[in-house]
């Protein structure tokens, strides 16, 4: 049975499957902040809300001067969209009818916008789930006949990071290739930004980053993404998109959101520790864990070809997790949970011992 793409779709997916929906469901198959949107949007509502009969500015401002001070580049650097979607869309569209590396499992989106703009595909699976390992050989190797590399740094749906050394490797081999490589740096907020490649953009221009405000910032609706890359791929890029794609609210929010240090601070320590806190749980429950660092974890039952059983039976419980039967490589034996609250964490232990006790 086909399932949904992507998560935070629950009401679809009970429909999908013919199971009656419970009165109270907790969807872990979405990733944003539990904490929700930083608190200033409802506080300054009044001052928000004369936006939505204006016009907004055409270069996406005050967003776009925001984001360039926030990571120390030019605004001829950034590229914003109405969400990391739209982006990765854009981006397919100057690569049709080339070649393009994916490694899985990952974000299926690229997937998706790439065979839409008849962009030939080479997959690579990682060989172990759990880590996430990049195989660096084979990579460097299929760069030589590519024109672009997509990476998810942490991956999507494992959460991990590969090494910094790792990505600095191919950054180097394909530029030597003249091979392009993005990096979806969604959930780069979760670890901080030292961890982020932003730095090498200047040395290295064929790089672009695409980063995301939906998860941090638990404003899903708002639809707001970015770029960061050389002012050329800005240029080509924005050529590409449509006139006023920034709504002057999302602009407007987008911009108060990049100064709520302590907000992004108290987000990630949180986050920390309700995953420790799961995976200690699902080791002590006999499952497999990815080495996440992310706001989500994936884990593998004792008994993997149970993993049908066990969705089902969750759901029944109200309890919906991310499937990975779309994931390649993951075959659906995987499942994907976004940290929630202390009383949405404590109610899905619950109910996976009672399921594990009896299977």
């Amino acid at each position: 049975m086909s399932l949904p793409n992507h998560g935070a779709n629950p009401h679809r997916l009970y429909e999908q499957l013919s199971i009656k929906k419970p009165m109270e469901m907790i969807d872990f198959s979405e990733n944003v902040n539990p904490a929700g949107p930083p608190s200033f949007i409802r506080e300054k509502w009044d001052d928000l809300f004369p936006l939505i009969s204006r016009y907004p500015d055409p270069q996406g401002q005050p967003f776009l001067a925001a984001i360039a001070k926030f990571h120390n580049v030019d605004e001829e650097q950034v590229l914003l969209g109405n969400g990391a979607a739209e982006i990765f869309s854009l981006l397919a569209t100057i690569f049709q009818r080339k070649r393009a590396i994916i490694i899985h499992p990952t974000f299926s989106e690229y997937e998706a916008t790439l065979a839409a703009n008849h962009v030939e595909m080479v997959h690579i699976e990682v060989d172990d789930i759990t880590t996430w390992k990049l195989p660096i050989v084979q990579i460097i190797k299929d760069m030589q006949q590519a024109d672009i590399l997509y990476l998810c740094t942490p991956n999507n749906p494992t959460g991990v990071l590969p090494p910094r050394e790792e990505l600095q490797l191919l950054i180097d081999e394909g530029e030597k290739a003249n091979c392009h490589i993005v990096l979806d740096e969604a959930f780069i907020d979760w670890i901080g930004e030292e961890a982020s490649m932003i730095p090498y953009i200047n040395e290295h221009p064929h790089i672009m980053i695409v980063r995301s405000m939906t998860k941090m910032y638990a404003i899903a609706g708002v639809r707001l993404g970015y770029m960061i890359a050389a002012p050329e791929m800005i240029q080509t890029l924005q050529r590409k998109a449509s006139h006023w794609h920034i709504n002057g609210l999302a602009a407007e929010i987008g911009a108060s959101c990049l100064e709520e240090t302590e907000f992004r601070n108290q987000s990630i320590q949180y986050a920390q520790k309700c995953r420790e806190l799961f995976t200690a749980f699902l080791h002590q429950s006999g499952c497999k864990t990815t080495k996440s660092i992310t706001n989500y974890i994936c884990f593998q039952l004792p008994k993997p070809q149970q993993s049908k059983a066990f969705f089902h039976a969750m759901l029944e419980k109200g309890m919906v997790l991310r499937h990975t039967e779309n994931f390649k490589g993951m075959n659906g034996e995987w499942f994907r949970v976004g940290m929630k609250d202390e009383k949405s964490m404590k109610s899905l232990q619950k109910e996976m011992t009672l399921w594990l006790k009896r299977n």
